[in-house]
């Protein structure tokens, strides 16, 4: 092996290492690149309305097909995993639902935090390193990188999938101006199964591997601002924010784990809450359960409109 690639390989063994002692699950590395095969699926994605209201989908067309674009220098994409599985939550019949992933501290802040920490130890170890890093928040396909460099393959239900993690994770991502030793795809292995497809409450899975993000339940006790049309009542399943059903019928995460960071364990009360608890919701019990949570996101007056739109 030739010095530079031992440097590489030793760079890259060291990040997975420290990223681990952070408590990310995985990690892997591509090189910076135009992602060519992405344009067409996402420009007819784009075309046929599949994001529904979410318009900051439509911009920075080029700036998500190639990260040099959204930050200059970049030669390397590290993409991690860390894993939220809350296998309790949800686990009373009859009663309102809300995704695993918003039962505890909003993701955002506890990802970003680490992975500052993480440019930062690099920095002390190799010294001049720029980059940039991502929780869900600029004009990245988290996805799509994160296959490239071997974590898992996208499914038919559009998420990342692996064999040994199933789905209950986040991705992030981090931008870097130095090189690595890069990581390879692994195969898809979803084979014949059309779990997520026939589970689906809404048939948002249009069909295998393409989501109707305007049809998703996610999307409509989420990202949906006005209304839910009338035509999806009776569909929701009693899920008032987001919706884990293609998750929760997936084989491949019956190899899930429970999450052990202590940030994403359920915030106090939130388990006990039955519907009468939910319909009765206040705006300053909202505030207390929900103040760091992504819940937020939705807002006290749009939990609400859920609740009301399930309950009839």
């Amino acid at each position: 092996m030739s010095r530079p690639n031992l440097i590489a390989h030793n760079r890259t063994e060291w990040l997975k290492q420290k990223a681990i002692e952070l408590g990310f699950i995985s990690v892997g590395v591509s090189k910076a690149e135009e992602l060519t095969e992405e344009a067409p699926r996402l420009e007819r994605w784009l075309k046929e309305g599949m994001h529904g209201e979410m318009k900051y989908m439509e911009g920075h067309f080029e700036k998500r097909l190639d990260p040099r674009k959204l930050v200059p220098g970049t030669k390397s994409v590290v993409s991690l995993l860390f894993n939220y599985h809350n296998p309790e939550v949800n686990s009373k019949d009859d009663e309102f639902k809300i995704s695993q992933y918003a039962v505890g501290t909003d993701y955002h802040f506890v990802l970003k935090r680490k992975l500052k920490e993480l440019l930062k130890m690099m920095k002390e170890e190799w010294g001049d390193v720029e980059g940039r890093v991502f929780v869900d928040s600029a004009p990245v396909l988290e996805r799509v990188w994160a296959a490239k460099s071997g974590l898992g393959w996208i499914g038919k239900n559009s998420l990342l999938l692996s064999k040994k993690r199933g789905s209950y994770f986040f991705t992030a991502e981090m931008m870097l101006d130095i090189e690595f030793e890069y990581d390879v795809p692994v195969a898809d292995h979803c084979g014949s199964c059309t779990s997520c497809i026939d589970a689906c409450p809404t048939g948002a899975i249009i069909q295998p591997y393409i989501v109707d993000g305007s049809k998703c339940i996610s999307y409509f006790t989420i990202e949906l601002k006005g209304a839910i049309p009338e035509p999806m009542a009776g569909k929701f399943d009693n899920w008032i924010f987001g919706c884990d059903v293609c998750q929760e019928v997936c084989p491949w995460n019956r190899h899930s784990s429970p999450t052990t960071e202590p940030e994403f364990t359920p915030t106090d009360g939130i388990l006990e809450m039955t519907k009468s608890d939910w319909i009765d919701l206040t705006e300053e019990i909202f505030r207390d359960y929900f103040k760091s949570s992504p819940v937020m996101r939705t807002g006290f007056e749009g939990l609400k409109r859920n609740i009301k739109f399930v309950e009839q």
